[in-house]
């Protein structure tokens, strides 16, 4: 019998339950019940948010497959397409690390091959609490390990992401992942159950009860007893998830298929209702021919079982044993557990006997839709005050640049991404630490470009200009590498929708990306919404992360951030404003949250980002990098320390327009980049920006063994706010992420 009691536990409101019983025009029994509940929580039904994305924009010339399936697919010519998705695995990760991020890898990269592709890069963008803290450690420690175990042993290279830390994330921290992969754009497979009568097969790992009820744990918010949830986090074997890879894409090759689907959140339920939903179909399933390796495993559990590397595939007539045939070669599990109806219905038979029959669309479509209440918080207004006659201008800016490299969320990354194999496949040209990771494309001369951004303490501070930052910084990263941008993922990480202040931040993100997206002529093809991203009431800040995609024509003009020689000319394209809010230098030296953050013209943003790209495609650009966090005086930092062969100086000049020196070096204006160019190119460059009507001014010049920032005075004259030498702010930089780990008597690294 249904109670209360039960519908409650199952993450339903009595509304909800009573629309299921209109649509079935009875009551549910318990398995009809499961999966109702995980098809519409908000991890599957996007219930709360679904209204609301509508407004992104998803078309464009080389937008093969926007959103709708398992991931998005672009045009990059020569007969390819590139295909790529972001995820989050945030809930699993926190209660579980090592394996909460194994399987969040795991699932975003059958994402992308069931459509027909081969991975051939990975990215993550991470969130965690102080490492001060030897929980957040531990939990940064796992997290990392279990990317690594997953794509090392995979074979795809991870190339890049970005990493913060943040008190907010102390009790959510944020796992999300990105996969990108190359298919022939004649050969992409889709997540569809058509032709009635055709069979239907289960392929990979045997069914367990791990991750059962996962997708209602990633809808509901954590409170004291979230760790009980361990057994609701499911258990990864990459290896296995190798020869699954390999089986499907002879299968593809094979033209045996007609439609393929991953078993990711709500499992065997979602992949054969979310399959029939799209064709107007209906599948019929025998449960007792599933593979399993756990005795005495009821209908319910199996339908709900979110046990990882497992697809669901339609096959042609007939051709059902050329499929079992390549899965033995591959040592892939696979059975013939039903076929295609033409009723509409997803019936479940055990043995012969009907478990389970609701209508396919009632589950994948049919989830209630709401437009929940949404307010501004009262606390809004003091984020947005900032006091600037309150805040000191610094006496030493040496002593500032050096906090601010120290800084975890500046730091380098690279106690990180040495853990990852980033050269695997050989594709990867631009390794991570630059803007952006780029790898070729073989067989042709062009090369992706990919990255991961978003700023989410500008989110929290204004969401719409926050968001609309994220698209922007995305793209510029892309621009800074050479890369013309094509697409985007976004993951929209966010606290409980329930609460109007939250929804009003989710509401203003969206419209910033759309907005943003539009400028820039960038459409959204395939994301991901998280909600309850809470604990015990306290959310974490809005943070809506862009995954974006761009194409590099001649992979020979990609370009890096560090400077490349002596003597080269220092150029700034935009403009250096009154930009301090929401900044990591007031976060990292006056321990304040507030502000406005940075405006963003997109007009400007569009013409900066135009101007960079045509120089590089010109070939006079020798570096390239987005000033970011820490402002002018960080990226500068960066360039110098990114240099190919070790540390290189500069020495740059400024004037001051008025600008207190702290906005001056530190502010985090936007729609900024900085070019090292030859001596001889310089004039070619500035005639570019005159005619772009894009702000160029030249900097300084490349070389010596110092960082050196000054400013003009009006006595035409400069004064020196920072001289340090590059070899001691290398020091830092690079070793203040992994000293920040090496605490007395922890293990960063250690996982459950």
């Amino acid at each position: 019998m249904i109670t209360k009691d039960l519908i409650a536990q199952h993450g339903l409101t009595e509304e909800e339950y009573q629309k299921i019983v209109t649509v079935l025009g009875r009551e549910p029994n318990l398995t009809e019940l499961g999966m109702f509940s995980v098809m519409w929580s908000e991890h599957c039904s996007y219930k709360s948010s679904r209204a609301f994305l509508k407004k992104l924009p998803t078309e464009g010339p080389q937008v093969v497959q926007g959103p709708g399936e398992n991931a998005g697919v672009v045009d990059i010519g020569d007969g390819l397409v590139a295909v790529f998705k972001m995820e989050s695995h945030n809930h699993p990760s926190f209660i579980e690390p090592y394996q909460g991020a194994a399987t969040g890898v795991g699932g975003i990269l059958r994402d992308v091959f069931t459509m027909g592709a081969r991975p051939i890069a990975l990215l993550n963008s991470l969130r965690f609490g102080p490492l001060e803290n030897p929980k957040n450690r531990y939990l940064f420690g796992g997290v990392v390990s279990g990317i690594a175990g997953y794509g090392n042993c995979m074979g795809v290279p991870t190339v890049g992401g970005e990493v913060y830390f943040n008190e907010i994330y102390n009790h959510n921290p944020l796992v999300n992942a990105f996969c990108l992969g190359i298919a022939r754009k004649d050969r992409i497979f889709l997540g569809r159950a058509a032709g009635v009568g055709n069979p239907v097969l289960y392929i990979g790992s045997k069914t367990g009860r791990d991750g059962i009820h996962g997708a209602t744990m990633a809808s509901d918010s954590f409170d004291e007893g979230s760790e009980s949830k361990r057994p609701t986090v499911q258990v990864g074997d990459p290896f296995t998830e190798k020869l699954l890879l390999e089986a499907c894409l002879e299968l593809m090759e094979k033209d045996v298929l007609v439609g393929i689907q991953d078993m990711g959140a709500a499992g065997l339920t979602s992949s054969s209702c979310e399959m029939a939903s799209r064709a107007g179909t209906g599948i019929e399933l025998e449960v007792a021919d599933v593979p399993r390796r756990e005795q005495g495993m009821t209908p319910y559990e199996v339908l709900l079982s979110e046990s990882q590397e497992r697809m669901l595939l339609v096959a042609k007539p007939g051709r059902e044993g050329e499929v079992l045939d390549v899965c033995k070669k591959w040592d892939v599990d696979a059975a013939v557990v039903g076929r295609v109806t033409g009723d509409g219905f997803f019936r479940v038979k055990d043995k012969g006997v009907v478990v389970a029959e609701v209508p396919a669309r009632a589950l994948a479509d049919d989830a209630p839709r709401y437009e929940r209440p949404a307010a501004a918080p009262p606390y809004q207004d003091h984020l947005q005050s900032l006091p600037f006659e309150l805040i000191p201008e610094p006496m030493d800016c040496n002593v500032v640049l050096e906090t601010l490299l120290a800084s975890p969320t500046i730091a380098h990354k690279g106690w990180v991404f040495e853990q990852y194999d980033h050269m695997v496949q050989t594709n990867t040209m631009l390794r991570p630490g630059s803007d952006a990771a780029v790898l070729r494309i073989k067989g042709t001369d062009k090369a992706l470009a990919v990255t991961a951004d978003c700023n989410s303490l500008y989110c929290l501070l204004n969401p719409y200009i926050g968001a609309g930052i994220a698209v922007a910084e995305a793209a510029r990263n892309l621009v800074c590498s050479g890369a013309r941008p094509l697409a985007l993922t976004d993951c929209l990480n966010f606290g409980n929708p329930e609460r109007p202040d939250i929804m009003w931040q989710f509401i203003l993100a969206v419209e910033g990306i759309a907005d943003a997206c539009k400028a820039l002529k960038i459409p959204v093809v395939s994301g991901n919404v998280s909600f309850y991203n809470e604990t015990r009431g306290l959310s974490i800040y809005p943070t809506p992360v862009i995954g974006m995609v761009g194409l590099i024509d001649k992979a020979d003009r990609a370009v890096s951030q560090g400077f490349k020689a002596e003597g080269d000319a220092i150029v700034l394209l935009g403009e250096t404003g009154e930009d301090l809010g929401g900044t990591e230098y007031l976060r990292a030296v006056h321990h304040r949250e507030q502000g406005t953050p940075p405006m963003l013209n997109l007009d400007r943003e569009v013409a900066v980002q135009a101007l960079a790209l045509t120089a590089i495609e010109q070939g006079l650009v020798r570096s390239a990098h987005d000033c970011s966090e820490g402002g002018l005086a960080v990226a500068l930092a960066e360039c110098c320390l990114s240099a190919p062969a070790g540390p290189l100086g500069a020495e740059v000049v400024l004037e001051s327009k008025g600008l207190r020196r702290d906005s001056l070096l530190f502010g985090e204006s936007q729609s900024r980049i900085i070019l090292s160019v030859k001596p001889g190119d310089l004039d070619a460059v500035t005639l570019l920006a005159a005619g772009s009507n894009v702000p160029l001014s030249v900097l300084g010049t490349v070389g010596g063994g110092n960082l050196t920032l000054s400013v003009k005075n009006d006595r035409g004259g400069a004064h020196v706010l920072i001289d340090r030498p590059c070899r001691d702010l290398a020091i830092i930089w690079r070793g203040a992420l992994r000293s920040a780990l090496e605490s007395p008597g922890e293990s960063a690294g250690r996982h459950a």
